[in-house]
């Protein structure tokens, strides 16, 4: 592996070295079945082991990796009973948030919602496939911090992860040309106040990125 040292920040060199590796895991550059070997990933970024295998364990707590006999930690594969189990519950969970959300709407959510939208364009334009990702999570994400029910944020806080990385995938098999277009739909669904089509195309959007997947 290169070196690539990392600086001593305020936040911990654990979250450093766990959100680089979260990152190369969600671009592909870390492929399903890659080990993880605690020294090399040490002696990549310059550090001591602690640090590394607290990332690890927060890496296995996402799902994104998974301890294997005799290979340590190695990258998790997705399985297509994954990615429907996944998509099931998000049409589920998120035509609830959108449902109780809506009526709470008012101008300064839709400014926020089309400024959301008008980075995901920025993020497009710039070939930045992961803030595109992250921009797009922000997005859906919205709903279930509003809609008021915890229970449904916390298994959107659960699940995101995996939302992440399927939506990776997607964009790395699929053109983005649409993504800000779809999203202005949505936006528009919402403002016109009709709740069960606005559901109704949330829903429909959910099936088509499930669909892009299989």
């Amino acid at each position: 592996m290169p070196s690539d040292s990392i600086p001593l920040l305020s936040h911990s060199i654990s979250t450093q070295v766990y959100t680089r590796l979260k990152r190369e895991i969600l671009e592909g550059g870390l492929s399903p079945g890659e080990r993880l070997i605690v020294t090399d990933i040490a002696g990549r970024f310059q550090i001591s082991q602690a640090p590394v295998r607290e990332a690890l364990e927060r890496l296995k707590q996402e799902g994104l990796i998974i301890g294997k006999a005799n290979k340590g930690s190695v990258v998790s594969n997705i399985t297509r009973d994954e990615i429907n189990d996944i998509y099931i519950l998000r049409e589920i969970l998120e035509g609830f948030a959108v449902r109780r959300t809506m009526p709470k709407l008012d101008d300064s959510n839709f400014q926020y919602l089309e400024e959301v939208v008008s980075r995901m364009k920025e993020a497009i334009e710039t070939e930045d496939l992961m803030g595109t990702v992250e921009i797009d999570l922000e997005f859906h994400g919205f709903f279930y911090k509003q809609c008021g029910n915890h229970a449904i944020l916390e298994a959107w806080e659960r699940m995101s992860t995996k939302v992440m990385r399927f939506m990776a995938i997607s964009n790395q098999r699929h053109s983005s040309d649409k993504l800000v277009e779809a999203h202005n739909a949505l936006i528009d669904s919402l403002r016109n106040g009709d709740i069960d089509a606005a559901e109704s195309l949330f829903l429909e959007h959910i099936k088509h990125a499930h669909a892009g997947l299989l």
